[in-house]
């Protein structure tokens, strides 16, 4: 195996400059600058069935608000839309509808499935992508596929209940909908002129073979923030101008409105002008709930312009748009005859300005547009890419580029409502997040996914960053301080983890992100951004104390982490307490801990190169990891339950009970593997200019062998002397990584399995528990439909693991071989590098023209409409490599952006 693309080979490279993207990038730095971000994609993909919706008495989000529900109800935490585009605290929103002539309902939102009407959870069914995107959004495309044909919404449903949780998703390719290519490709593009002046085209493809009539529909209204109180408050104003030769305009105006009462400054958009070609029909209504529809007749508010005007205006024929053409929302309502295989266009811009000629120069906005993104990513593409590696890392950085989404929660006034005489239940206190009440957000995040997980989680979200600081370091950056900002971070010092239970808890990776951020920043600006890194360093600490003082309960340094991510991979939902005071003893969460401790330790050691007062804190991080790599092999009275078990050559969780029995969990998964994350290298000539951790450090190591042999290796090598930080000893590193690197154990074509593929002929069970290995969608439901730790490969934890592999490939070269099938040997660099490449493998076409993540679907594959636009999963099976959970969960897997900015330098 060659190595002559092993990163660590690599010279870094420093970011452009010289791309007018990258000007404006800089323009924008540290926030005081032209405000390019002031609009963006910043809707969600589904804001129906959210928790923040949800004012329910048993917290039964998906049936309180339900896609049924939502075109008629308005939302109180956030709006969401096809291609949705907004301000930064979205107040005024603009979002396509769309409808074929045949449809029960408007085309306003991507459709999916329940937990309880989904084959395997919650899933969408229309096929979007997110095709382009630059960081300021200055250029943006998104392409919707709309059929021809009535949607099958009911079929769907039907089918996958059918299947019982078991076997594929079925999906709205399986229905025949796009046969004979009768359906729409609708483009939508977006361009900015300045900051606050956004060129629009739609462009509607027919790919079938008769003409179609498309009724192409953007939306633009205001998030309702004025009517959930007692009093209504001032609402804005959008209402229509005088129709000109040459378009049609209407104006929105929140110049009066009572506007957001939690901002501590004044926020106001004024007049904001959406103009569109003159054949567009203006409609006008609010957006207001209909309480008779949802409710019945009792509930009547006497309201005649709602939220769902358009839909039965459009649909049904009805006279309830508000014909003095005013409102807090409206539409341009185009019907266009679209030719066989041909297209129609439609061009608007939304501005501050007044123009006399608009939409004169909308295509040549965009074009421009869409050159200085092309100028922006070819700077960014490393110079050893393939053309189609260049595609998916370009389709990667645009998908979160689009997952940004205004994240709008107030927990307290959520938990209490708004209005004192209408209190939600009192149930609700009891059901989640009560103890989060500090949490209030009104920030842009990005999210994991905008349709399946439209709301933060704390570990996608360090993730995130990692690719994120390829093209703009500042938001990855500000993403990172997000978490630890005093209205996120709880007073005792957890990371909120994700908004079902913020209380739950995720892997502590919040550091390594940090300090991976920090590195890319100072390698490609030249600087290292210590502001930056002291300010999350002291948050950092505070949830470091909380890990110690809540999870580790017995003081000894060993850790109960809960599910920590990882759903199903073992027998049992590690997040609820278990019978008879047993307490499951966990690899990964110590494996975890051990990582965190190091990456303190490292942190702490930048920052004593301008303060040594630092010193002390990295001395600290670093005899904590002795700690905790120690107590995972000596654990029990005489260490005789630890958690390596030397007959495996294998980390396993422990179930230990109160009278001192236990049981060892013999499940070959990550949770075992996890402890190879926990990898440093101090050189002995790197630590000398540290003069009072060198001193700890050597005194340590020398009067407490007795736990420091455990995690601690002396190395000599080429000369230099260096301690290694490793929970395992060479000789179980070599054993572990014979199993990573063995194809019936952990190695796939496409990556590492979260569980061995041992497990397929020989299952492990305990009682009526069984665990066995599944490549794709899990039978077995722990927490909730998403439960698929046990077998498919995931991109987070192996991107970890190739980090991990890199390092010790640094440290011991070629003198650390691993055994694999038919004498194969390998180094940890080389079974890096094919991780790698594997990874990249998922989504890049083979040998056969065919991308291993469309999995066997014909016309994903072979299509030129279809098989380009890529798809970023949530994760892919352990043996095909197909993507499968989430589909735009471009967020973690964006990560595979990075590996092929690393490996193809």
């Amino acid at each position: 195996m060659t190595k002559k693309n092993d990163p660590k080979n690599q010279k870094s490279t420093k970011t452009p400059t010289h791309t007018k993207e990258q000007q404006r990038l800089n323009e924008i730095r540290g926030g005081k600058g032209t405000p390019w971000r002031a609009w963006g994609p910043y809707l969600s993909e589904r804001s129906w069935g959210t928790v923040r919706e949800d004012y329910s008495a048993d917290g039964g989000a998906w049936g309180f608000l339900s896609h049924e529900m939502a075109r008629s109800k308005a939302y109180r935490w956030g709006e969401d839309g096809l291609g949705g585009f907004s301000d930064r605290y979205q107040l005024l929103c603009f979002g396509l509808a769309l409808w074929n002539g045949r449809d029960p309902i408007l085309k306003e939102r991507v459709y999916g499935l329940t937990p309880h009407e989904g084959n395997h959870g919650e899933d969408p069914k229309d096929y979007y992508y997110y095709l382009d995107s630059t960081p300021t959004h200055s250029y943006m495309r998104y392409l919707y596929k709309y059929p021809q044909a009535e949607f099958p919404y009911q079929h769907l449903i039907d089918e996958n209940r059918n299947r019982g949780g078991r076997g594929a998703e079925y999906e709205l390719l399986d229905t025949g909908i796009f046969n004979e290519d009768r359906y729409f490709d609708v483009f939508l593009e977006y361009a900015k002129a300045g900051p606050e002046d956004i060129c629009i085209r739609i462009d509607v493809h027919n790919r079938g073979p008769e003409d179609a009539v498309a009724h192409i529909i953007p939306n633009l209204w205001f998030r309702n923030i004025w009517s959930w109180g007692e009093t209504p408050e001032n609402a804005p104003i959008i209402e229509a101008l005088p129709t000109h030769n040459k378009y049609v305009c209407m104006v929105a105006d929140d110049t009066y409105a009572t506007g957001l009462s939690n901002l501590p400054f004044k926020y106001t958009l004024g007049p904001h002008r959406l103009y569109g070609e003159r054949d567009g029909a203006m409609l006008f209504t609010d957006n207001e709930t209909n309480n008779a529809k949802l409710y019945g007749p009792a509930a009547d508010d006497g309201r005649r312009h709602v939220k769902d005007a358009f839909h039965r205006h459009i649909i049904q024929g009805e006279d309830c748009v508000n014909p003095e053409q005013r409102g807090t929302k409206a539409c341009l309502h185009y019907q266009r005859t679209v030719p066989a295989g041909g297209h129609v266009s439609i061009r608007l811009r939304l501005t501050k300005e007044v123009h006399e000629d608009p939409l004169a120069d909308v295509d040549a906005m965009i074009a421009l547009r869409k050159h200085e993104a092309d100028e922006f990513y070819k700077a960014i593409h490393p110079t050893k890419a393939s053309e189609d590696e260049c595609h998916v890392q370009r389709q990667a950085f645009a998908g979160l580029m689009w997952g940004k989404q205004n994240y709008i929660f107030d927990v307290q006034k959520w938990l209490e409502g708004d209005n004192k005489k209408a209190p939600p239940p009192g149930s609700r206190n009891h059901i989640r997040n009560q103890h989060w009440r500090h949490l209030n957000s009104m920030r842009i995040l990005s999210m994991p996914d905008k349709w399946e997980y439209p709301w933060f989680a704390a570990w996608d979200l360090a993730f995130h960053t990692v690719p994120i600081a390829l093209i703009d370091p500042e938001f990855a950056k500000e993403q990172l301080l997000m978490m630890l900002f005093e209205q996120f971070q709880h007073p005792n010092g957890q990371i909120p983890a994700y908004e079902w239970e913020f209380s739950d808890l995720n892997p502590p990776v919040h550091a390594w992100a940090v300090w991976r951020v920090y590195n890319m920043d100072r390698k490609r600006s030249g600087t290292g951004d210590f502001a930056f890194l002291e300010k999350c360093f002291h948050k950092l600490l505070i949830n470091f104390a909380w890990w110690i003082n809540k999870v580790d309960r017995s003081g000894n340094n060993v850790f109960e982490g809960g599910f920590l991510g990882l759903d199903n991979i073992t027998l049992f939902d590690r997040s609820e307490k278990l019978p008879d005071g047993a307490v499951l003893e966990q690899s990964d969460a110590t494996g975890w801990m051990g990582m965190f401790c190091q990456n303190l330790m490292r942190i702490a050691l930048e920052l004593a190169k301008t303060n040594p007062v630092y010193e002390g804190m990295a001395t600290k991080f670093f005899q904590h990891y002795v700690y905790v790599g120690a107590a995972m092999k000596r654990m029990g009275s005489h260490g005789d339950h630890n958690l390596w078990d030397e007959n495996d050559g294998f980390f396993y969780d422990v179930l230990r009970y109160p009278n001192g029995h236990y049981e060892k969990l013999r499940v070959r998964s990550l949770v075992g593997l996890i402890p190879l994350f926990a990898v440093e290298r101090l050189g002995e000539e790197w630590v000398k200019p540290f003069a009072e951790f060198a001193t700890n450090l050597h005194w340590f190591v020398d009067h407490r062998q007795d736990i420091v042999a455990q995690c601690v290796n002396k190395l000599e090598r080429d000369g230099e002397n260096t301690l290694m930080l490793t929970i395992v000893s060479p000789t179980q590193l070599q054993r572990i990584l014979q199993r990573v690197w063995d194809p019936q154990e952990f190695r796939s074509d496409f990556g590492l399995r979260s569980l061995s593929k041992f497990h397929q002929e020989h299952p492990f069970s305990m009682g009526h528990n069984v665990v066995r290995y599944e490549p794709a969608e899990a039978d077995c439901k722990i927490k909730g439909g998403n439960s698929n730790w046990r077998g498919p490969i995931w991109f987070p934890t192996t991107f970890l693991m190739i980090e991990s592999l890199r390092k010790l490939e640094k440290a011991y070269g070629d003198t650390l071989q691993i055994d694999g099938p038919n004498n194969e040997k390998a180094t940890a660099g080389e079974i890096a590098k094919y991780m790698a490449d594997s990874m990249i493998s998922i989504f890049t076409r083979n040998a056969h023209g065919q991308r291993p993540v469309f999995g066997d679907v014909k016309k994903l594959q072979d299509d030129p409409h279809w098989r380009d636009h890529i798809t970023f999963s949530e994760y892919f099976d352990g043996d095909t490599g197909k993507g499968l959970g989430a589909s735009h969960q471009t967020g973690w897997t964006a990560l595979v952006a990075s590996l092929i900015d690393e490996w193809r330098r």
